[in-house]
């Protein structure tokens, strides 16, 4: 049977907002063999109407408590997590086809973002973010002769790069709590999980339901991006460097732009963790994180250096690293491929597997026959950027702190570093990772699932959505 999902959930339009519902026409797109979306199109009068209803709420939105928000917010997290709620199933159902996931990886996934979207995850947010939470709902005195508040922007158009379904509902939270409307228009790959979110919290929350609208288009072809981009207050954009590019030229400079551009991340393994019994955990963890999302999250190691001179070599690791990326397969298969994907990890495959058969070389391939992970092992040191889907390569290295050299290449897109096995290393490693670029040091068991409060690229979570207000005491 053929699913037709709706990739729209609008405001309701209530009898506060004196904007009327815009009468829209539809379009509809095929992404699998089983499911379509339809979306609307935006006319000029429809896109207007919609971001003045938008903005109405945001404005009543203002006062609403921050902890009711938590709150509600909340709710909805503890839906998506339990097991037994319909609303948990039709998300992973619906994801598997229009993400290309296994069934298996979409309700990995979402458990793993919910998770974060609970009322005590998001509590713990606000309290390391703030001195004091209740700057978003008034003036606080937080020192002597001086009161602070906190406001977000009236509207948030935020533009969701697709690639991981859950990142654009993240970004809508963070956008409510600081009380902002938001307009979402997410990626084609991570349809699901911002409407059906939408759709719970106005169960949920009826006060919210006019404060958010999330609507697919293709990108770059809609009156309302162009509209959304000229009367936002604040824009929050996901996505290659090429579209972030264009969406950054198309906004007021007078407007606040927050990018998150492409980033890649990458993996080391030093001597302390190559000994008969860390060695097959650490390959385990480092297989997960290679695997989850299928290797398409900005969090998602690419390469792997391993430190020469441990008990285990790097070519021992190198097959125990493969062996468990086996093991996952079954546990978590991976999704489907378009035909371009499946080219990319055959090039990158045979690429190596002629190095392989060249004369004296220590290369390796580790591959699946009926799936696509792939283990390069290189012969030397240097970095080549993974085609995705669980293909990942291995560099020997002698020295774990010369991993930062080669690593200032890429400096600029460097995020996640996962590092096991530095000792007391540890430290220095970081500072010379924090100077080729990178942005985050954790274990290959936390890349994937960064804490809610983690300095996403390098800022604070609420840096860009905030304007402080100073209240001077006089006389």
């Amino acid at each position: 049977m053929r699913t037709t999902f709706d990739a729209c959930r609008l405001p309701s339009f209530s009898s506060e907002s004196p904007t009327a519902p815009p009468t829209l026409v539809w379009e509809t797109i095929d992404v699998s063999e089983s499911v379509a979306i339809r979306y609307p199109v935006w006319a000029d009068g429809a896109a207007g109407r919609l971001l003045e209803a938008l903005r109405g709420a945001g404005a009543r939105l203002a006062e609403v408590p921050v902890r009711d928000l938590v709150k509600w917010v909340g709710r909805v997290a503890d839906r998506f997590l339990d097991s037994g709620d319909p609303i948990r199933h039709k998300a992973v159902d619906l994801m598997v086809p229009t993400a290309g996931l296994s069934k298996e990886m979409a309700t990995e996934i979402l458990i793993g973002m919910a998770r974060d979207w609970t009322a005590e995850r998001l509590t713990e947010l606000l309290r390391r973010e703030f001195q004091d939470p209740a700057v978003l709902d008034g003036f606080c005195r937080l020192d002597e002769g001086r009161s602070v508040r906190a406001r977000g922007p009236l509207l948030t158009f935020h533009v969701g790069a697709g690639t991981v379904p859950g990142v654009s509902v993240t970004s809508m939270i963070r956008a409510l709590l600081v009380k902002s409307a938001v307009l979402l228009k997410p990626g084609l790959g991570d349809v699901v999980l911002p409407v059906l979110f939408a759709e719970a919290l106005a169960e949920e929350a009826p006060e919210l339901s006019d404060a958010i609208s999330v609507t697919y288009w293709p990108g770059g072809s809609s009156a309302l991006e162009d509209l959304a981009l000229q009367t936002a207050d604040a824009v929050v954009a996901y996505g290659g460097n090429e579209a972030i590019g264009s969406l950054r030229t198309r906004t007021p400079v007078t407007t606040r732009f927050i990018a998150y551009h492409h980033r890649l991340s990458v993996g080391l393994v030093g001597r302390e963790a190559l000994t008969s019994e860390v060695a097959p955990h650490v390959a385990r963890t480092a297989a997960r994180a290679v695997s989850m999302f299928d290797q398409r999250g900005c969090v998602s190691p690419h390469v792997i250096y391993v430190e020469e001179g441990g008990a285990v070599d790097p070519g021992e690791w190198a097959a125990l690293l493969a062996s468990a990326m086996a093991d996952l397969e079954a546990e978590l298969p991976g999704g489907t491929l378009t035909a371009a994907d499946a080219s990319a990890v055959h090039q990158m495959r045979g690429s190596a597997e002629l190095r392989e058969a060249s004369s004296g070389s220590r290369v390796r391939v580790f591959r699946a026959n009926q799936s696509f992970w792939t283990v390069i092992l290189e012969d030397e040191m240097g970095f080549t950027p993974s085609c995705l889907n669980r293909v990942v390569s291995l560099f020997p290295t002698p020295d774990l702190c010369r991993v930062a050299d080669a690593l200032k290449e890429v400096g600029g897109y460097l995020q996640t570093v996962a590092v096991e096995g530095a000792g007391d290393r540890l430290p220095m490693l970081a500072e010379a990772l924090c100077r080729a670029g990178a942005t985050r040091v954790t274990s290959f068991e936390n890349a994937p699932w960064p804490p809610p409060w983690w300095h996403h690229d390098g800022a604070s979570v609420f840096a860009g959505l905030l304007r402080w207000i100073d209240l001077e005491e006089t006389g």
